[in-house]
């Protein structure tokens, strides 16, 4: 459960870091590039910590980045609604079916 919830944590920042800047199109870039960074610290001081213990208990590298996947696409798809307001289509729900499928085979037969 703390990979998970590091993860979601994580994946918070690095979309804020990676498209938050769209709502503040008149600032420069350089600027934009340094908060993005400093942003961008913060989730790498949360996924790291959230990548080893979930290796610690027994997850696979795999399994953590399809999981990543999986909590980047919901983190980024309330974002796309609420902060950019962006209407979710079917290609949305079509992605995140393919992603929960790739999901179900990094994981299946895992017994710990």
């Amino acid at each position: 459960m703390t990979p998970l919830l590091l993860l979601i944590a994580s994946n918070v920042f690095m979309t804020i870091a990676w498209y938050g800047h769209l709502k503040f199109s008149h600032a420069n870039l350089w600027i934009v590039i340094l908060v993005s960074w400093g942003i961008a610290l913060i989730e790498y001081c949360l996924a790291v910590p959230a990548n080893r213990i979930g290796y610690a208990q027994g997850l696979s590298g795999g399994q953590l980045k399809i999981m990543q996947e999986c909590v980047a696409l919901i983190v980024f798809a309330v974002f796309a609604l609420v902060v950019l307001k962006e209407p979710l289509g079917w290609r949305y729900v079509g992605a995140f079916v393919c992603i929960l499928g790739a999901a179900a085979f990094m994981f299946a037969g895992r017994t710990a």
